[in-house]
């Protein structure tokens, strides 16, 4: 817990200048006052929730890609992947600690989008359930750092991470149902949608967000925690397998 806790940190600290941060930061109100803009044009402004929780999800799964890609591309760069990789202390944890940073950055996001909705459309959304949804954002911060975390062993391979980055920001947007419900996917696609994290996470956001109670909260919150369980321990279990490889093989450096 103290290696995870301080990896947190680091990673916080690093975040401060990091421009992948800043460029989140910027565009998640952005998205917002477009999806606002487009649903108050349409004489929908009982959407004002999808516009509030879509960029917050979106910032939060684009800087756990950055996170997790940027961390082992720079210390393969600065020459300090190999130390890690031969350190005592478990590489997958330090990198999950890290990877935890981004629930504090998608808070700083949904503060934003809130924001923007009130301030500049006049639609301040009420909180109903306030528990449910700090409840949410927790888990969804977690089980967004550790799925993000499965990455892990490709972008070891990978001599960068962007082009994984950029292939699986969108896919995961429409399958989780991020701004358009999953019920309005074709219907061969909608049960894929269930085994992304993301769909949970999108529906019980807007669920806390409006007046009517919030049903199965703690189902809902067991199916994000447990999606992002098996994340972890399937990208823990193959970055130990991909390190003894490269180990063996010596193609640290060169993969």
């Amino acid at each position: 817990m103290r290696l995870l806790l301080t990896a947190f940190v680091f990673q916080l600290r690093l975040s401060g200048r990091s421009p992948d941060t800043f460029q989140v930061c910027v565009t998640a109100p952005l998205l917002s006052a477009v999806f606002l803009t487009v649903s108050e044009y349409s004489g929908r402004g009982d959407l004002a929730s999808y516009a509030v929780v879509a960029p917050t999800l979106m910032s939060l799964w684009t800087l756990a890609l950055s996170v997790a890609g940027t961390a082992i591309t720079e210390d393969r760069i600065l020459g300090t992947l190999e130390g890690q990789i031969a350190a005592p202390a478990p590489m997958a944890v330090v990198l999950l600690g890290r990877m935890c940073s981004v629930a504090v950055v998608g808070l700083i996001a949904f503060v934003e989008t809130w924001l923007v909705a009130g301030v500049g459309f006049g639609r301040w959304l009420a909180v109903p359930h306030p528990l449910a949804l700090c409840a949410c954002l927790l888990a969804t911060g977690l089980a967004t750092a550790a799925t993000a975390g499965l990455l892990s062993p490709l972008f070891v391979l990978t001599p960068t991470a962007r082009t994984v980055q950029s292939t699986l920001s969108y896919p995961f947007y429409l399958l989780g149902g991020v701004l358009v419900p999953p019920s309005f996917l074709p219907d061969w696609l909608q049960p894929v949608t269930r085994i992304i994290f993301l769909s949970w996470c999108a529906d019980l956001l807007r669920d806390s967000l409006d007046a009517p109670a919030v049903s199965h909260l703690t189902l809902r919150l067991a199916a994000i925690v447990s999606l992002g369980a098996v994340a972890c321990g399937v990208g823990m279990l193959l970055l130990r397998h991909v390190i003894v490889w490269v180990r063996r093989s010596g193609t640290l450096v060169h993969t």
